[in-house]
């Protein structure tokens, strides 16, 4: 039986979008990491940490796959609180929120 050991992200600067997740995660970003190469260590036990690596095309498309983050307060203040380190609202649902991170990919909020 396999696990989740880490998820990477592809994306325009590692350095840059390492950044926003260990700050929206409460986590750090790895001090070997540079705009090629960037790690997140998963913040408390059982999440996967993240590699964030430079690639040299621009996203074209809505991912297939993303993250849902459940707000530990309303989701209101927690899309703030990411709105504020760098993220955009992309949609908003009565029961979710949908938002971009700095380097366009999707991620949703919710209770």
């Amino acid at each position: 039986m396999s696990y989740i050991k880490s998820v990477t992200v592809d994306c325009a600067d590692a350095l840059v979008a390492a950044r926003f997740w260990a700050a929206a995660l409460g986590s750090t970003v790895d001090e070997d990491a540079t705009a090629d190469r960037a790690y997140v260590e998963a913040p408390g036990w059982g999440g996967p940490n993240m590699w964030f690596v430079r690639v040299p095309e621009p996203k074209t498309a809505k991912n297939r796959m993303h993250y849902d983050l459940r707000a530990p307060g309303t989701v209101a203040d927690e899309v703030a609180r990411l709105v504020a380190l760098g993220a955009t609202v992309d949609r908003t649902f009565p029961d979710h929120t949908v938002l971009l991170d700095p380097d366009g990919n999707e991620l949703c909020v919710e209770l």
